[in-house]
């Protein structure tokens, strides 16, 4: 299993429901499909799933009264001191990370059969209990704020495990994600990095038309942060950031071992890799309605054909 073989599965599963549905976030794939096949398969530790294949129904929000409440956080593993937490924050995006999960096998084929239907946790835009999704990030931002909070207190009680957190480029728009960034550089977090599907577009339009991110790298420096920016197509790019910080922490580690209260400063502060991405990436029909790219529905039986076509071309490949 490589990255490339998970991205092209994750691109034609979601192209297939696209198909069925007349309808699909078609370009999120595109987008993002490398970055999140090179954080399960290169980047992140975790463990195996400890969810079932098929999804349990919703079971109610929680609450003290709610015992059955839950979260799709056992699709990325078990929760342990030195494993991983992955935290999902553009929460449309669900349909590309339900297609990543069956490609894993961490999730069954059958469930995206059960996809934006009443009573179902494969929900069209995913909440908490939604598989792979471990907090409800609807208002863009909110997720690293969370994810945050989760880095703090595992630094607090001393687990080697870090959080990784998946964004998308629209939610620097947002002012919650800067007092975030602002928090996790006052706190020293350094167990925490960010992945950013940085494809420049959004619901409107082009980001750049709509209101402007840039300096993206600089602003985020300015805010205390690490960054990298590397093609988002790329997996050796896109894991070299981590590995590299994995590689430090473990020799800081090895360096300050007997020390009080060791505060290594190459490793205090997050990480984050701005990944450049097209929203057409495999698809070039999709440039036909460039710039509004956000949500596919065919416009006509021609132009639905033409999908068909592709499908059945990359099916013909495979087989």
């Amino acid at each position: 299993m490589t990255v490339q073989s998970v991205a092209a599965g994750i691109r034609r599963r979601v192209l297939e429901h696209t198909l069925r549905n007349n309808g699909g976030y078609l370009s999120q794939a595109c987008s993002a499909a490398e970055i999140l096949a090179t954080l399960f398969l290169r980047v992140m530790q975790l463990g195996p799933s400890t969810a079932p294949l098929i999804p349990r129904p919703f079971a109610g929000v929680p609450s003290q009264n709610n015992p059955a409440a839950l979260t799709g956080a056992g699709y990325n593993g078990p929760r342990a001191p030195d494993l991983d937490r992955f935290i999902f924050s553009p929460v449309h995006y669900a349909l590309v990370l339900y297609a990543l999960l069956i490609e894993l096998g961490r999730l069954g084929p059958d469930a995206l059969e059960r996809f934006n239907t009443d009573g179902s946790t494969v929900e069209l835009i995913g909440a908490e209990h939604s598989p792979g999704h471990e907090v409800t990030a609807g208002s863009l931002g909110q997720a690293l704020s969370q994810a945050g909070g989760i880095a703090l207190a595992r630094r607090l009680r001393g687990e080697s495990g870090r959080v990784w957190v998946f964004m998308s480029d629209g939610e620097f728009q947002e002012g919650q994600t800067w007092e975030a960034f602002a928090a996790l550089a006052h706190h020293h977090i350094g167990n925490l990095g960010v992945y950013i599907d940085a494809n420049a577009q959004q619901c409107d339009g082009a980001m750049a038309d709509v209101m402007t991110i840039e300096p993206l790298a600089d602003r985020l420096r300015a805010f205390g942060a690490e960054v990298h920016e590397v093609d988002g197509h790329d997996a050796e790019a896109l894991a070299k950031p981590a590995l590299a910080r994995e590689n430090t922490v473990i020799r800081e580690r090895h360096d300050t071992a007997g020390q009080q209260d060791p505060t290594p400063a190459a490793i205090d502060r997050p990480l984050v890799v701005i990944a450049r991405t097209d929203t057409c990436r495999g698809i070039d029909l999709l440039r036909e309605r460039a710039p509004k790219l956000h949500y596919l529905r065919f416009k006509s039986p021609n132009e639905q054909d033409a999908y068909e076509d592709l499908l059945e071309h990359w099916q013909d490949l495979a087989s």
